[in-house]
């Protein structure tokens, strides 16, 4: 057993990892500290001709979070939303489902492509099954959704990340619910230190990127490479 532990393979799967893992939070903490100091409003993205974008981030994360993937999106012509009635994004799977609806109704958005990161993407998959029967969102794409939950979620305390714990009635019956999964393109990386079960998604286009890490996927530029693709294809017409 031993023996096995340290065989050269584990120690350099193991320091990879390890490696992924601190190059991880790193990320997500110059993130935060960006999104904290971040000027941004979110009038100034929604100009565009393209395919409108909604944002949805990941639990505790603002909208700012996403802030460089917002930009680029922007940069190739698309207006992009966000739904700033989220806040922190703490709320239940219906309840942000709910908020991301009113948002769409009130702005009158149809042909929309959601754009979500983490639990943005069980919000997204809630709305387009339960709370969007205006059919107002064409597709998704989601980097690191857990869309089968995470393991370690039951040792958290808190209750919205317990929430992702696989066992969850909600989360549950999302995952069974696979009618909409043909519209949803779900990108993930090779290791994610959040989501061990990782983020393939049945009957979904699903992506598997040669990166490591929950938040450092979002700053790669190949997830933004297939963000962009998956945009595209989302809003091209069907022939």
């Amino acid at each position: 057993m031993i023996r096995r532990l340290l065989s050269p393979r584990l120690l350099t799967r193991h320091l990879r990892q390890g490696r992924w893992w601190l190059l991880d939070y790193v990320y997500a903490g110059i993130g935060q500290t960006r999104a904290f100091l971040s000027r941004a409003r979110p009038a100034d993205f929604r100009s565009g001709a393209g395919a409108p974008i909604v944002i949805i981030p990941g639990v505790y994360e603002s909208w700012q979070f996403m802030r460089p993937l917002i930009q680029t999106l922007h940069d190739h012509g698309h207006p992009v939303h966000v739904v700033a009635k989220l806040g922190r994004n703490r709320r239940s799977l219906t309840d942000a489902a709910a908020t991301v609806a009113d948002y769409l109704e009130r702005e009158n958005l149809t042909g929309v492509i959601i754009v979500a990161h983490s639990k943005g993407g069980l919000i997204g998959k809630q709305l387009m099954t339960t709370a969007d029967p205006e059919h107002r969102v064409s597709a998704m794409t989601a980097i690191s959704a857990p869309f089968g939950g995470s393991s370690y979620a039951r040792y958290w305390v808190v209750p919205a990340i317990r929430a992702f714990a696989p066992a969850n009635a909600a989360l549950h019956d999302l995952g069974l619910d696979r009618r909409v999964n043909g519209r949803i393109t779900s990108i993930y990386g090779v290791f994610d230190p959040h989501i061990p079960e990782g983020s393939e998604l049945v009957g979904a286009r699903n992506i598997e990127l040669r990166v490591g890490g929950h938040f450092r996927i979002l700053g790669d530029p190949r997830t933004v490479r297939a963000v962009l693709d998956a945009v595209t294809d989302a809003a091209a017409p069907a022939v």
